[in-house]
């Protein structure tokens, strides 16, 4: 790190894709104070396309060609971390496009374009009940893709403590934006705040430590104080390793930190809960991949198990629970759990080919993740979001394209051949088998039968919507989506069935950028 004195040298074009999306959530705050309410949706909508798209742009233009260790060592840009930004940038934009549809809860004979809604009519009520169509949600947005861009890029402990807080901050908020269940939300934003403010707690504590111990925050540093034996006080390493993974693993739902997922994402407006549940994710395994790799690797036979044991209960839990569940949001809340664990997996080989099968199960995951919540705020039953299992059935046979879309994604998430999830187990789990030992074969036949018990679950919701019959008085109903939510839609699924069928490619080009800059 240097000195006080020192002038701290920034390579702009490494960092140019973060600064384009803080710049445009400076602009969106600026929006929100000085444009009229009629016109702030489609500026604020409008702006932050605009900046995800350009900033993407960057990235591929401009930032493969710096990739390097700046701003004083803090940052770094290197393979993984421009395969991860890319990816969240991606996401991002098809996250902003569901957040900016505006149907509320009509049907889809009365569906209003976006941005139509005119104050004090009924669509400019139903839309602000339902809470995505609040125009600060686009700022807040591109500040937690701020957040992201600059977690799964920190190469300094303290760096990555202000991108969790910069990524978290704005998603506490989102998380209570909606009206229409506005109890359920507040309560689901008071819950994620209060574990989340534990979660970076442990962080900073464990990041305290691992400073006692090398002197150094920085990510290098640590690793060199590790593998030359010079550390401070030896018995510091330990705790701070585990604590500054706890932080970690609270953000990826991992059991026993995972309490807040359900409600966050149940009491979340849907399109955030998609958003949420696919970058967030994504972000925080970015972190721990930097992390574990380049920081505390040669110490990993001292924590690894108890990692392990955690991957192993994740996978259980996640799976068995989601039996359980009678809300669609919460089953799949479960879910995300229970890929947080296969996820773990890969990461847990400690080999290059974990690094790249575990960024390709994250692009994967999200891609459908997305699409999946954006046809769950489509299907309606009473005038609100049908959440309720019952409320699904018969689904199939009055609409069968959305039906089949969600079938589609729901045996991707089950690990189907022929779909993304199938490629993505394979992926992040053959590593754990030919590099990670004993402990490797035993979490995979853990995660195949928690897949099969998963599976499951998913099969059911299939039959559900094909062949049972409505038994409630309030027919369930597909709205007519807008051309930005069905752009969503239709990405999230061809990327499942692209992924699926010729994974190629992206396989290839993870596995060529799965190397660290240390």
């Amino acid at each position: 790190m240097p000195t006080a004195f020192e002038a701290v040298q920034v390579n702009y074009g490494a960092v140019a894709p973060m600064l384009i999306v803080v710049g445009a959530a400076l602009i969106g705050v600026l929006v929100e104070a000085f444009a009229p309410r009629t016109s702030r949706h489609v500026i604020q909508v409008s702006l932050a396309l605009a900046a995800l798209v350009a900033s993407f742009a960057v990235l591929a233009l401009v930032s493969v060609d710096n990739q390097t260790v700046t701003a004083g060592g803090s940052i770094v840009v290197d393979g993984p971390a421009l395969f991860m930004q890319g990816t969240l940038l991606i996401f991002s934009v098809l996250g902003v496009l569901t957040m900016s549809e505006r149907f509320g809860g009509r049907s889809a004979d009365a569906f209003t374009p976006m941005g139509a809604a005119t104050p004090g009519s009924p669509a400019e009520s139903a839309a602000d009940r339902a809470g995505f169509a609040t125009s600060e949600a686009f700022p807040l947005t591109l500040f937690a893709v701020f957040g992201m861009l600059m977690f799964v890029s920190s190469n300094d402990l303290i760096t990555m403590f202000v991108a969790l807080e910069v990524l978290s901050l704005p998603l506490y908020v989102l998380t209570g934006l909606a009206r229409r269940r506005r109890l359920l939300s507040q309560e689901a934003s008071l819950k994620y705040f209060l574990l989340g403010a534990f979660s970076s707690a442990f962080f900073l504590f464990g990041a305290a430590l691992l400073y006692g111990y090398a002197g150094s925050t920085d990510l290098a540093k640590i690793a060199e104080a590790i593998t030359t034996a010079n550390g401070a006080y030896e018995g510091l390493l330990l705790p701070g390793v585990v604590l500054t993974l706890i932080g970690l693993l609270f953000k990826i739902g991992a059991v026993p930190f995972h309490s807040w997922t359900p409600d966050a994402y149940q009491g979340a407006p849907t399109p955030v809960t998609g958003f949420m549940a696919a970058a967030t994710k994504l972000a925080a395994f970015g972190a721990i991949l930097r992390l574990v790799y380049v920081g505390v690797e040669s110490s990993r036979l001292e924590w690894r198990l108890g990692v392990a044991a955690i991957a192993v209960l994740t996978m259980v839990v996640g799976s068995v629970l989601s039996v359980t569940q009678t809300d669609i949001k919460r089953l799949l809340a479960y879910s995300s759990i229970a890929h947080a664990g296969f996820i773990l997996v890969g990461v847990l080989a400690f080999d290059v080919t974990g690094v790249s099968g575990t960024m390709f199960y994250l692009a994967a995951y999200g891609l459908a993740t997305i699409a999946a919540f954006a046809i769950v705020s489509l299907v309606r039953s009473g005038g609100s979001e049908a959440t309720h299992l019952s409320q699904w059935a018969g689904l199939g046979r009055k609409h069968p394209v959305v039906a089949g879309i969600f079938a589609l994604l729901l045996l991707a998430f089950a690990g189907i051949p022929l779909t993304s999830g199938f490629t993505a187990k394979f992926a992040a789990f053959a590593p754990a088998i030919a590099h990670g030992g004993l402990a490797g074969i035993i979490m995979v036949v853990v995660g195949v039968l928690a897949s099969a018990v998963t599976a499951f679950v998913y099969f059911r919701l299939i039959v559900l919507m094909y062949f049972t019959e409505p038994t409630g008085d309030d027919d369930v109903v597909a709205l007519t989506p807008s051309i930005a939510s069905t752009i969503a839609i239709t990405v999230g699924a061809l990327g499942t069935v692209v992924l699926g069928v010729v994974p190629g490619p992206i396989l290839d080009l993870a596995g060529r950028v799965s190397q660290f800059i240390q």
